[in-house]
This record gives C-alpha cells, structure tokens and sequence, in this order.
C-alpha cells in the first residue's frame, strides 16, 4: 500500500494522515513498509529504528528491568513535536522517555508508581560535570559507616558496606527522599551508586553477582559465593562512581534550559497534570508478565531508604484485567492530551507472541477520544516476517516493539 484511502483518511486529521503517510513511505534502512489490516486494525511493519542506527546517547546507560531502547522515543519526539513540546511517559521506568526529550530540547514530564523511577530520572535532566561529582565525593566522611545488617555482607566487603553507610548518610543530608528541592550533585551520586550495587566486574560495589538489573536474594548470593569459592573484594567507592559518571556524559548532560516534572503515582491519576497540557505521550506499560517488585529491587530500596512493602505496584494476571488498567490509563492521557496529540503506547512481545497486546489496546482506546491510526511494529531484522503478524513459523518470535498509534480528537 503506498497511500492512505479515503476509507481511512476520513477517521483522523490531516496532520496524522501526513505522518502516516511518512511511515509508509519510510525506507530509511533499505526496506519498503510492509502493510496489512488484520481484525480491523492497520499494521505497518519496518525497521524503523536500530540499535545499530547510530548509538543512542552515553547518559541513557543506567540499567534497568525490561526497558525500550532511546531510539524508540527519538522517532516519535523527532517526527510530532517541536522544540519547547511537552513530552510524558506515565509509566517512565529509568527515564528514557523525559531523557530523550530533554536532550532533544523539549519539555520532559514522567510518572512511575515505582520511587526509584524519579531517583533514576531527575538527575539526568540537569546539568552536571564530572569535576562537580568528584568534588562533592571529597566531603563525604568515610568513617561514620555502621553495619546495619550482616546479611548484605554476602554482597560487600566489610570496608565496602561502611562506606555505603557512609554515603546513605550524606545523601540523606542533601538529597533527603521525597523531597524536591535537594542538592543536584548528590541527587546524582545516588543515581549512579543505586546503578552499581550489585553486578558481575569490578565496576560495582559487590563482589560477583548477577545480574545487575534486579538484586538476587542474599541466599542466592552465599550460593554464587560458594560455588565461585570466593569472598567480596574491597571496592573503592567513589573511584567506581566516578568511572562510571565519565562513561554517563562521555556525551554531554542536558541542556540548562529544559523543564521537567516528575511525579509518583498512578499512571491512572495525575492530578498535578492540568489539562490538554502534553503534546506527545510514548510509553511502555507493565505487560502481562508478573514482576516481584519487593524481589527484584529490595537492594536498590535499602540504599535509597524505600520500603519496598509500600509500593503498590498493580499484578494483572488476566488479559481483562490488563485491559482495564489500560483503559484507565488512556482515559487519563485523553484528558492531559492537547487536541491533535498523540500517544505512541509500545506494548513489546508477551508469551512467545500468543498475546498480542496491541490488539488489548487497540479495544481499551475504542470508546475514548482518540483517533485510532495504527499499529507499527519495529522488526530489528526483518526476518520471520509471519511471527510479526501473529502466525506461528516454528520459532520463538521476532525482536520486536509494537506500538499502538493514538491521536486525540
């Protein structure tokens, strides 16, 4: 299909029909779209972005759990806003979302029910220098580090886990939780420290763990220990924050003038958001897929001082269920959407492909006020092409990201 028919054309504005049109017409990497209606709902399938397509910025490297490459909110950033729009993820994970959008000089707003979202986030959206970081380390008093529990020794040194005290205790001083206004540069040395807790190399602060997205429990830890036959090494601290703070803005920070606002919460209900205010809303919700949450990041909450019992992260144990969560929060993208904004919502590949999420979407948006375009679907090899529409060929699946394309009325 190489244009839009009037069929189509009459079901949203002149301006999606135009970025449309430049997704049917896109052959940046050789490929022509391929296109195909299926159940109702239009599929265009490319590849529309790569990881190979030109690295993605330095200060997007911060690991966290099942989250998008920057690309993915580069295209639509590029393609449906301008300079000084405003750009949300209500479910922002570690920020790449408000980070791309900052670097690209655009508003950056996000929520995350998740506490440690914004602890990932915010710090990337100022300015920031490595000479400022290692400065600020020079103050930290190493001695005052006491031992809380032992049980993290099966991570950490001894020296190692006192001077995680230590520093808990400084940047509680100048970065308390919860608060707005704290000192950027320790607000920055929590970021990088809670992203070097635990790992496989010497660039963290624990002997050698796996992986370095999501903490092991302390009994899995002794097994590694024993099996390796080995015992954490001392770590120097501020020696591995600085390495990795090079590595972070070996490209540069974001620029002085960007905007942000961050908050924690439902993605369902963000009060501090007023009306028609976004212009571009990408995301990618929790899939279907049951994450521990007090499991995964029970590590990380010890070191920024979150309960991890207080979370209450939503379980969707049926597809129903994952709907109506869905519904509710497009409801609330309706309301914080100018007329004519858009919502890209990448729901990835669940269970081997046997749920095709989209299709979950697609029928959470239907009586709400938005146009429905379509679904892209970025295939990083454009192989197994049946797998991309849903049909079964023998394999696991394609590497893929779906994304439902919305607009408001």
């Amino acid at each position: 299909m190489t244009q839009l028919s009037m069929f189509e054309k009459a079901q949203f504005s002149d301006d999606a029909e135009s970025f449309l049109a430049d997704i049917l017409s896109f052959r940046e990497f050789g490929e022509a779209t391929v296109s195909k209606t299926l159940d109702g709902i239009p599929y265009f399938l490319n590849e529309f972005w790569t990881a190979g397509q030109r690295q993605a910025h330095s200060i997007h490297e911060v690991s966290y759990r099942a989250c998008f490459k920057a690309q993915l909110p580069e295209f639509f950033i590029e393609r449906l806003t301008r300079p000084g729009d405003v750009v949300y993820d209500p479910f922002m994970g570690r920020g790449t979302t408000p980070v791309q959008a900052a670097l690209m000089g655009r508003q950056a707003f996000g929520n995350d029910v998740n506490p440690l979202s914004v602890l990932l986030t915010r710090p990337r959206l100022r300015p920031i220098s490595v000479e400022a970081v290692a400065t600020a380390l020079q103050t930290v008093d190493w001695s005052l580090g006491e031992i809380e529990s032992e049980d993290l020794l099966a991570f950490y040194h001894p020296v190692t886990l006192k001077r995680l005290e230590a520093l808990r205790l400084w940047i509680a001083e100048r970065a308390p939780l919860g608060a707005t206004d704290v000192d950027p540069v320790a607000d920055w040395i929590r970021m990088v420290a809670i992203n070097r807790l635990s790992g496989h190399s010497p660039g963290f602060f624990s002997g050698r763990s796996m992986p370095p997205n999501q903490a092991v429990s302390v009994k899995a830890q002794l097994k590694i220990n024993t099996k390796l036959g080995v015992t954490p090494p001392e770590r120097d601290i501020p020696k591995v924050i600085l390495k990795k703070t090079r590595t972070l803005l070996k490209n540069g920070c974001s620029p002085s003038q960007v905007q942000s606002s961050l908050n924690t919460g439902s993605a369902s209900a963000t009060p501090r958001i007023s009306d028609g205010v976004v212009d571009l809303v990408v995301t990618s919700p929790p899939f279907l897929d049951i994450v521990q949450y007090a499991a995964d990041n029970w590590l990380r909450c010890w070191f920024a001082g979150i309960d991890p019992t207080t979370v209450s992260i939503d379980m969707h144990k049926t597809e129903l269920a994952w709907t109506e969560m869905v519904h509710r929060v497009l409801a609330e993208q309706a309301r914080i959407l100018r007329s004519g904004g858009y919502v890209a919502f990448e729901v990835g590949e669940v269970r081997n492909g046997k749920v095709l999420l989209e299709k979950l979407v697609w029928k959470a948006a239907e009586d709400l006020p938005f146009y429905r375009l379509g679904v892209m679907v970025n295939d990083q090899t454009f192989t197994k092409t049946a797998n991309c529409w849903g049909v079964a060929n023998g394999s696991k699946g394609t590497n893929t990201n779906r994304i439902v394309l919305l607009q408001r009325h």
